[in-house]
């Protein structure tokens, strides 16, 4: 092999292409600063160590970020002035004086304005392969149909519209394009189909059942003919690749036959030709246009500078490859040995004839396989038939034994041939040709090792391309998955090639199952195959056009075209000059077409025009005097949009779209998706350059007016858009206050100071039960309680029981009498049983706890007289006893059983008695069992006391005294806390005591137990209070579980959802976690709906603005402190010191001796103060919702508690209905409908069960922000999307949050991912068949959705029925998702605001994907540094290489500044990327680095980068690594430095 210089000098060493391998960058915008970078001292030597390499890979940082710095800076002053000057500006300190003529070309202003022409005459558009002709074909369908269906309304007869191929695989291949195209029916017909046997009535079934037919052009001849249909029916011809229509094509004879006979000029169709060149042969090009245009009854149309498209299609690097020449044709051995027996036979000399020139051209191992597929199986019984037929075809008659003879010598031949030992090529001219030696040389180049490059080798016949494959597959390479793609005829001495094989063989070179294609011309024109990296010229081709459309395949970045040609061979030398010189004059002559053919060129009096506009409009800032024009006007909008925040993908120039109107021009600008300002539309100019200044003025006004560009006319978006961004608007977490924290309901105050005179009761009981007998209790309260929920206590002993409350409606009157035994009841409660003595005053008791008697039934809380329920005779047992009761040797041992007993010494020590014990006596010893002592344990008498030992020595006990079995009382207090290890279990309490040194308390033993629960109890009902008066200074109505769980903050990081706790408190309840992250959802889905109402003229862009001052942390939070919901914040556990009730003084006990009452303070961080306004709002929307039913009426405590939380104009609504009183229809919803959109809402009516009042609105849900407003006068779906993905937000939510009670907010969050994904709404996109609706102006999309489309339905066979195939697929683009969202936000919009509707559409056609929530908990996405991680280490060999980041500022006012993110490989920065973030950086450079890398062979990265790594054995690659140790190891490249 031997590479040499190549002829096209300029196409190889081209500035561009220096600059892509230096990795020159493109400049981003984005958000949030994120810089790494870090400095080190400069090294001297070459770095040995990994500290000194790890310097040295800084400083080349360092330089590499300084260089882009000057380079980012230049680029935004010569952006911003483009067309701008001095005096138009007055900012003349920055920018400089630029030439006023320059124009701002969008990428897609060629394609608009070819369509515009076709739509007003028949044009033939003359592009290079790969620059986007289909798209405007689809364009002009879509228009020419849209007017049928019009025509069709007003009764006239339909007509077709015929999309016209040259091959049958391109008909099934354009067919697959228009069905993703348009969403209208399109049917492709081929001979192969039978259709020349069709009769009249099976054509108009098609016919009525179709509006495009896509077809051979013989088929439509065949139709004409038949007169199935006439020029009359059709309204469109579209010819691809129209420079075929010459001689007896079929395309000719439908011109020259059909379209030409119809002499009524309105019958006939409009014609749209596509070709890259109106030529294909050696003639003169002025001349065969001439005749192509009469012909075709169209004008040539081009650009006036086909390199304008050259920047959305990669060219390839062209190389002519020479190989030493060619032996002369021999005749191997083989051959030698049939010619010798077989040399006489007719069939096989032309045999003969191919072999010795295969020997010649390919080798000698090819001559003899060749002679294989001759005489295959298939072949052998051919020429068997043939021969027969030539045997009975002669005039004079033979004996059939001469036949039997001659076909018993073909079948020697056959088995002479199946029995010669081929062997194996080998690489070497003995086998091979030099000529397929230097073929096999770059295929090994390209295949030696796991790759993603693939390839098309183009021959010149049939066979050559079989034998081609046969060796490669030998010799090409490891990693070669060959191909042949060929046509479907089928010849002697060759195998036969059915079109399901060809369209089968395209389909796995698409998908990557074959990497390698041996073609003939096939491949050549038209047909979809994939971009690829090396593409060879095995046979020269034959014209200019073979050569042009070949070298289009060669898309890929860094792609090869190869010219292989024979050493010294003269003539093949000329063949690429001649192709050359052809292609640049077919390319002058598209030149010097009329101005009228081209559609971008400069208007003649262009100079004249605008002195005449710039006195008529112009606009002088009052303030500063700075002046906007309209040639400035185009300057200062690209330095807007150079402003704006970009996505990843995003564009950052504005969109000029122009159409004629009455003779003049009207242009639409469509600016960026971050602009505010999405689009503007000029006034009508006589020339197009005005008429795009006019738009541009336009835009200016516009954003001037709404403040986004200054006095000075810069824009100020960057200093206006930190009020509306996250990182101002969030709050920061880890910050932290002291708050003030209630410990007391309000309930608790009413009435206290007085004392009562009628009293409500609670009976307090366990549904089950305790450790020991209990009685209910009666809780006796100044107001009516609240109904309570259901709350569990966790008792000592392991078990759990449930706190139940019944409320009753009616008071009863209590006389002062009864009121004292109720209050001393009450105090002995918290003196026998809590050691602590209050004061005796009733009219400061917060509540009373007395017996409840029980009636043998079940409590009615309507019961009529609550007094009666209360055990008075415990009551006046208890007010009457002597509370300093001591044993005494008179006390009978049976009254001593089942009672409370007292130690007055030690409030910790209390038991409940059993029984006197005969068997022991006061000085036996403490059972091992029972619970110690702190002190004193020598025996039973001395475990009972429990004075100090000085006190003790003046004691004198009764020894005679009985020893009683008790259970001492458990110290633990909090039993809403469960117990958490076998340890806090007690399952024994069992002592003895001696009665003598203890009190026995007069309170009912079965009473006390119950009242040991209280303190647990009442801490709750004191939270359920609190929580409820923070509902109350809401206004809003929650039941008290729901309201206690929006304020229970139970850990210092509740907020944080995926960390673990920190310092969990036990036994508050569930947490605000789950409420906040409902309420967030429904707070997203209000906000929304009341700016879309409320902004009917706003952008998506501001719809974002407004949602997120209403919601943001910082609003909520200042809400909270408005209304002090910090102070009802519940964020401690239970507390001994804090369940006593407020107003009563403490006499004795622990605490007596404070002056004043203690005041709480919490530290709560703001977030956490915020978070409680967002779980108030879940509360509110889970106290009434019902779910998979919407009412109104229920969700209007939701809206209220909206309305409180953002308190804001933006949002008024008190109830749901409110939303739709304050919607306003905008006129372009109501207009009357055309014919398409009432077909839109019919088709779309088949595939969702819902009827549209209003199809113009359906329509907007698929309008495309690339599509011009001017076409139908309805807005993109951006703002239907808006709301659409809050609607779907809130219904995924709501099935997560239902059918998944116990899960936390982190997996409801990761497993919501799934369902709101691009992916998965894509996916349902493609399910719905939506897609085909899609109304665009954007060819690279067109694409991107067939590509998706074609994925996702062939991931969905394969599945067997998995609802998850669409994860495995490549992401969708994003219009598809959008589609979705705006779909939903207009089904709801049509509906007056009715959620049932997006409720069915998520039961319909999203809930069978998510029954199993399962099989998404590993859903992840892609990310591009784990693609160029692997690519770099695994696929490339390469260890030595680092990402890193640095900050430029820029010198424009109002621009931020820029993180620069770099890629470095051994030393060399070779791409770059820049945003307004390190992490955004990062991507971008990720990205660009992958663009440079990708499809690049090992040897050629090694050779380019000076890489020398040494290669890790195959058996040690990394191959394994799963995406998150990738993804780990460059986050680690990343941030490392």
């Amino acid at each position: 092999m031997e590479l040499e210089e190549p002829y096209l000098e300029e196409e190889l060493d081209s500035d561009e292409e220096r600059e892509l391998i230096n990795g020159a960058g493109t400049d981003h915008s984005d958000d949030e600063s994120d810089i790494d970078i870090d400095y080190d001292v400069a090294h001297a030597h070459a770095p040995k160590t990994s500290s000194e390499k790890r310097k040295a890979q800084n400083e080349v940082f360092v330089a590499w970020a300084n260089k882009r710095t000057e380079e980012i800076t230049e680029k935004e002053v010569k952006q911003a002035i483009q067309g701008a000057d001095d005096e138009t500006l007055s900012i003349k300190d920055i920018l400089a004086k630029q030439d006023v003529s320059a124009t701002i070309t969008s990428p897609r202003d060629y394609q608009m304005e070819l369509f515009e022409k076709a739509k007003q005459e028949n044009i033939i558009a003359v592009l290079d392969t790969g620059s986007g002709k289909t798209h405007i074909a689809t364009l002009l369908l879509r228009h020419i149909l849209d007017g049928e269906l019009e025509s069709r309304a007003k009764e006239n007869a339909p007509r077709l519209a015929f999309f016209l191929v040259d091959s049958v695989n391109l008909v099934f291949q354009q067919t697959n394009v228009l069905q993703c195209g348009l969403d209208h029916n399109v049917v492709g017909l081929c001979g192969s189909m039978g259709v020349d046997l069709w009769e009249a009535k099976t054509w108009d079934k098609h016919f009525a059942g179709n509006m495009v037919i896509v077809c051979t052009a013989e088929v439509l001849v065949q139709c004409l003919m038949h007169s199935f249909i006439n020029m009359g029916r059709i309204n469109l011809l579209i010819f691809d690749e129209a420079h075929h229509a010459k001689k007896n094509h079929a395309y000719a004879r439908i011109l020259k036959d059909y379209y030409m006979a119809e002499t009524d000029m309105f019958k006939r169709p409009k014609i749209f030709g596509m070709t890259a060149s109106p030529v294909d042969a050696k003639v003169d090009v002025k001349q065969a246009a001439i005749e192509l245009e009469t012909l075709l009854h169209c004008k040539i149309a081009t650009t006036s500078d086909l390199t304008m498209m050259q920047n959305q299609i990669s060219k390839p690097f062209e190389n002519v490859v020479y190989y030493d020449a060619l032996t002369a044709p021999f005749e191997t051995q083989l051959h030698q040995q049939l010619k010798a027996r077989f040399g006489d036979l007719r069939p096989f000399q032309n045999l003969f004839r191919v072999s010795k020139e295969i020997s010649s051209e390919l080798g000698r191992w090819a001559a003899d396989i060749y002679w294989s597929s001759a005489f295959s199986e298939e072949e052998e019984r051919k020429t068997e038939m043939r021969q027969e037929r030539r045997f009975h075809a002669q005039k004079v008659a033979k004996p059939m034994a001469k036949l039997d003879e001659e076909v018993a010598l073909l079948r020697q031949a056959a088995e002479v041939v199946k029995n010669f030992d081929f062997g194996i090529p080998k690489e070497d001219l003995n086998d091979i040709s030099s000529k397929v030696k230097s073929l096999v040389e770059w295929l090994q180049l390209y295949f030696s090792r796991p790759t993603e490059s693939r390839c098309i080798v183009f021959v010149e016949r049939r066979y050559t391309a079989r034998l081609l494959l046969l060796i490669a597959k030998h010799l090409g390479g490891s990693y070669l998955r060959g191909g042949m793609l060929v046509g479907v005829n089928s010849t002697a001495g060759d195998v036969n090639v059915s079109l399901r094989q060809q369209i089968l063989t395209v389909a796995s070179f698409r998908k990557g199952e074959l990497n390698c294609l041996f073609a003939t011309s096939v491949a050549e024109e038209g047909l979809d195959i994939p971009q690829c990296n090396l593409i060879v010229r095995f046979d020269l081709y034959r014209t200019m056009i073979s050569y042009v459309q070949s070298r289009g395949r060669a898309r890929h970045t860094n792609s090869k075209y190869l010219h292989m040609v024979e050493r010294g061979h003269l003539a093949q030398g000329q063949i690429v000059n001649e192709a050359r010189s052809a292609e640049i004059i077919m390319r002058t002559f598209c030149q010097q077409l009329p101005a009228d053919r081209l559609i971008d060129v400069l208007d003649a009096d262009v100079a004249d025009e605008l002195a005449k506009q710039r006195g008529l409009r112009s606009f002088t800032d009052p303030v500063t005097g700075a002046k906007l024009t309209y040639s400035s006007s185009l300057g200062v909008l690209a330095h807007f949009c150079a402003c704006l925040p970009q996505g990843e993908e995003a564009v950052s120039q504005p969109t000029y779209i122009i159409a004629r109107h009455g003779g003049k021009f009207i242009c639409e600008v469509i600016l960026p998706e971050a602009s505010p300002v999405r689009s503007a539309l000029g006034i009508a100019a006589s020339k197009k350059s005005i008429a795009k200044q006019g738009a541009a003025f336009e835009a200016c006004i516009a954003l001037r007016k709404g403040r986004y560009i200054n006095a000075h006319l810069l824009p100020i978006y960057t200093k206006q858009l930190p009020a509306m961004r996250n990182a101002q608007l969030a709050l920061d977490v880890r910050k932290k206050d002291l708050y003030p924290m209630r410990t007391k309901p309000d309930f608790w105050n009413y009435g206290r100071g007085e004392r009562p005179k009628t009293l409500y009761m609670t009976v307090l009981d366990l549904d089950n039960g305790l450790e020991r007998p209990h009685t209910p209790i009666c809780l006796l309260t100044r107001q009516k309680f609240p109904a309570m929920p259901v709350f569990p206590l966790y008792l000592t002993n392991g078990t759990q029981t449930g706190v139940t409350s019944v409320s009753l409606e009616k008071s009863f009157e209590v006389s002062e009498e009864q009121l004292e035994q109720l209050t001393l009841v009450t105090l002995r409660v918290y003196h026998d049983i809590f050691a602590k003595l209050f004061e005796n005053d009733a009219s400061k008791m917060s509540y009373w706890l007395v017996p409840f008697k029980p009636i043998g039934s079940p409590l009615d809380p309507s019961h009529d007289n609550p007094c009666d329920l209360i055990n008075w005779e415990d009551v006046n047992m208890i007010y009457r006893y002597d509370n300093d009761a001591r044993w005494t040797p008179e006390v009978p041992n049976e009254s001593l059983a089942n009672r409370f007993i007292v130690d007055l010494w030690d409030g910790g020590r209390r038991f409940f008695s059993i029984a006197v014990d005969p068997s022991k006596t006061p000085l036996d010893p403490v059972p091992s069992t029972a619970p110690r002592n702190k002190r004193f344990n020598d025996n039973i008498l001395d475990y009972s006391v429990s004075l100090w030992t000085k006190s003790r020595t003046i004691r004198k006990w009764d020894l005679s005294q009985p020893v009683v079995a008790v259970e001492k009382v458990p110290f633990r207090r909090n039993l809403l806390a469960p117990i958490e290890t076998d340890d806090e279990i007690v399952s024994q309490c069992s002592a003895y005591v001696c009665p003598e040194p203890l009190r026995f308390s007069s309170l009912p033993a079965n009473f006390v137990a119950t009242c040991y629960t209280f303190p647990a109890i009442v801490h709750r009902f004191d939270s359920y209070l609190i929580a409820l008066d923070a509902c109350k200074v809401s206004g809003l109505r929650v039941c008290p579980s729901l309201a206690l769980e929006a304020l229970t903050k139970d850990s210092d990081n509740t907020d944080d959802h995926e960390g673990e706790k920190i310092n969990i408190r036990s036994g508050m309840g569930p947490n605000y976690e789950r409420l906040e992250f409902m309420g967030d959802c429904f707070l997203k889905m209000a906000t929304s709906i009341s700016v879309f109402v409320q902004r009917p003229d706003d952008n998506e862009f501001e719809f974002h603005v407004r949602r997120m001052l209403l919601l943001c942390n910082k609003n909520l939070f200042k809400t909270a402190r408005k209304l002090h919901l910090y102070e009802y914040v519940r964020s401690m556990a239970f507390s001994r010191r804090l369940w006593y009730p407020e107003g009563l003084k403490l006499l004795q006990g622990k605490g007596a001796k404070k002056t004043r009452d203690d005041v709480v303070r919490v530290r709560l961080g703001d977030k956490s103060v915020a978070d409680i306004c967002e779980a108030l709002i879940g509360a509110a929307f889970m106290e009434d919702n019902k779910l998979g039913t919407f009412e109104p009426a229920r969700w209007d405590q939701a809206v209220k508690a909206v309305n409180v939380m953002v308190d804001n104009e933006d949002h008024k609504m008190e109830k749901w209905a409110d939303y739709y009183k304050a919607y306003s229809m905008p006129k372009y919803q109501y207009v009357e409908a055309t014919q398409s959109q009432l077909n839109l809402a019919a088709q779309i009516e088949q595939k969702h069960p819902y009827h549209f009042k209003w199809p113009r609105l359906l329509r907007s849900a698929f309008i495309h922000p690339s599509q011009s407003y001017m076409w139908e006068k309805i807005p993109h779906y951006q703002r239907l999307e808006f709301l659409g993905d809050s609607l779907l937000d809130m219904v995924f939510v709501a099935h997560l949050f239902y059918g998944h009670p116990t899960k936390d907010p982190q997996w409801l969050t990761e497993h919501k991912m799934p369902m709101v994904s691009n992916k998965f709404l894509g996916a349902l996109c493609v399910k719905l068949d939506f897609h085909v609706h899609l109304r665009h102006n954007n060819q690279a999309l067109q694409h991107q959705i067939r590509e998706y489309v074609t994925e996702v339905k062939e991931a969905e066979r394969e599945a067997n029925g998995s609802p998850d195939y669409w994860t495995t697929v490549s992401e969708p683009p994003k219009c598809l998702a959008d589609i979705i969202e705006a779909f939903v936000g207009a089904l709801f919009v049509d509906s007056e605001f009715d959620f049932n509707t997006v409720q069915q559409f998520f039961d319909l056609h999203v809930k069978p994907y998510f029954e199993d929530m399962s099989i998404y908990d590993t859903f992840a996405n892609n990310h591009p540094t784990t693609k160029l991680t692997k690519l770099l280490q695994v696929d490339l060999g390469c260890q030595e290489w680092r990402i890193a980041t640095r900050m430029c500022d820029s010198v424009i006012p109002g621009a931020r500044p820029t993180v620069v993110a770099m890629v470095l490989v051994h030393m060399k920065v070779i791409a770059d990327g820049t945003a307004v973030s390190g992490r955004y950086a990062r991507i971008k450079a990720s990205n660009n680095g992958l663009e440079l890398l990708e499809g690049l062979p090992q040897f050629e990265f090694r050779q380019r980068f000076g890489c020398d790594c040494q290669e890790v054995d195959e058996g040690l690659m990394e191959v394994d690594k799963t995406k998150e140790e990738l993804e780990a190891e460059a986050d680690r490249m990343g941030s490392a430095i």
